[in-house]
């Protein structure tokens, strides 16, 4: 049965909009059958600890000798590895925090990341190789090319970097910007703008949880 890990962070519970749009992907790959089941990951209501021991980034066979690893946190970490192994597709609501990701993510990502298991290092593997990865990012000002903040997206690179050249993965970002246009004054006269992007945003989630892992 096709299977959908669905991860969100953003600490809006109410009016998120990162939320909205991965929700709106996971009620479209519902609907195309009792088949298509999905895992939910919550990473504010149930936060992920941040990485407890640095020698975690590595699989077992490459720590230092006298490296001791809580088996409580290295079970935590099997068991998020095991989720998006899992899936046959994940969908990741990515809020833009002070540029860059929640920490909630950030700690999510460090745990997935580890040299000789999910990251080549000694071989050649890369498990989750090829596995789509929908990254839905929504930042409160515009960040496209020609505006001021230009260059200072620091969420949607990392992303990326980590899930696409280092993990393998077929990473696919939507983005929805000028989340901030009805709540912040000096953005107001962007509302119209920030609704067309919202609303390409639906379309996009639509399309891809109608498609994706099928």
């Amino acid at each position: 049965m096709p299977q959908l890990l669905h991860v969100d962070s953003s600490a809006n519970l109410v009016s998120s909009v990162s939320r909205d749009l991965t929700g709106l992907f996971a009620d479209t790959w519902r609907a195309r059958g009792p088949e298509f089941t999905v895992v939910a990951r919550d990473l504010h209501r149930d936060p992920v600890p941040h990485l407890p021991d640095a020698e975690l980034h590595y699989a077992a066979r490459l720590r230092t000798p006298d490296a001791t690893s809580d088996p409580a946190a290295e079970a935590r970490q099997a068991e998020l590895i095991a989720e998006v192994a899992a899936a046959d597709v994940v969908v990741i609501g990515a809020p833009m925090y002070n540029w860059s990701l929640p920490s909630t993510l950030k700690a999510w990502i460090d745990h997935l990341h580890v040299l000789g298991t999910t990251v080549p290092f000694d071989t050649a593997d890369q498990p989750f190789a090829g596995k789509p990865v929908v990254v839905v990012s929504s930042r409160g000002n515009t960040y496209a090319p020609g505006t001021p903040g230009a260059g200072t997206d620091f969420t949607v690179p990392p992303l990326q970097q980590v899930l696409g050249v280092s993990m393998g993965m077929a990473v696919t970002v939507v983005t929805a910007e000028l989340t901030l246009a009805e709540r912040i004054p000096v953005l107001a006269p962007l509302k119209e703008q920030a609704d067309a992007s919202r609303s390409a945003a639906r379309h996009t989630v639509r399309t891809l949880g109608g498609t994706l892992g099928g």
